[in-house]
C-alpha cells in the first residue's frame, strides 16, 4: 500500500510541476493599439482634421446610407475625401458618448478576438447658423465597426445609424 501511495504522490508531483501554457494576449494587445486609432478618428471628426494616414491604401467603407447607389467606397479615393471635406465644411460634429466605450471585435469565422474595434455612441451633428437661418442640431446613435490590417491601419469601416434621416432633418 505504501508503494501505491508513493506512486500516486510521485504522479501528482509530476503532473503538478507541468508548465502551464502561456496565455496568448496578442489579440488584446492589438485591440488596445487599434483602439488608440479609433479614438484618434473620433477626435479628428470633432476637430475637423481628418488624417487619412490611419487608413490602409485599399481601405473600404461600407455605404450604409438608404438608397446608396454603391455598396462601398474606397476611403482613400479622391471622391471619398471630397465628400468628407464637404461634410466638414457644412456640419460640426461632436461625440456625446464619453467616455468612449470601445469593444473588442471577433473574427467572423473563428469567433475569437482579432484586434478589431467596435463602438456604440451618439454623435451630435450641427448645421451652423447663417445670416438667414438658425443653427440646427440632431443626435444620431451609431454602431461602428473597424477592422485593421497587419500594419495597424484601418482596412474596413462600417457604421450603422439613421444617417439619411439625420441629413433629411438637418436640411429640410
Amino acid at each position: 500500500m505504501k508503494i501505491m501511495y508513493s506512486i500516486l504522490c510521485l504522479a501528482l508531483l509530476i503532473v503538478g510541476c507541468k508548465e502551464v501554457p502561456k496565455e496568448d494576449n496578442s489579440a488584446n494587445d492589438l485591440f488596445k493599439k487599434n483602439s488608440e486609432t479609433v479614438l484618434k478618428s473620433i477626435s479628428d471628426w470633432e476637430n475637423e482634421t481628418l488624417d487619412y494616414s490611419i487608413f490602409a491604401e485599399n481601405a473600404v467603407g461600407l455605404n450604409t446610407f438608404f438608397g446608396a447607389e454603391v455598396d462601398s467606397i474606397m476611403i482613400q479615393s479622391d471622391e471619398a475625401k471630397a465628400m468628407d471635406k464637404q461634410f466638414l465644411a457644412r456640419y460640426d460634429f461632436k461625440f456625446l458618448s464619453t467616455p468612449v466605450q470601445l469593444l473588442p471585435g471577433v473574427n467572423p469565422d473563428t469567433k475569437k478576438p482579432d484586434g478589431s474595434v467596435r463602438y456604440y455612441g451618439a454623435w451630435e451633428v450641427t448645421l451652423p447658423a447663417t445670416d438667414s437661418t438658425e443653427a440646427k442640431s440632431g443626435v444620431i446613435k451609431v454602431y461602428n465597426s473597424l477592422d485593421f490590417d497587419e500594419n495597424g491601419k484601418i482596412i474596413y469601416s462600417q457604421g450603422y445609424g439613421d444617417y439619411s434621416g439625420l441629413m433629411n432633418y438637418l436640411n429640410e
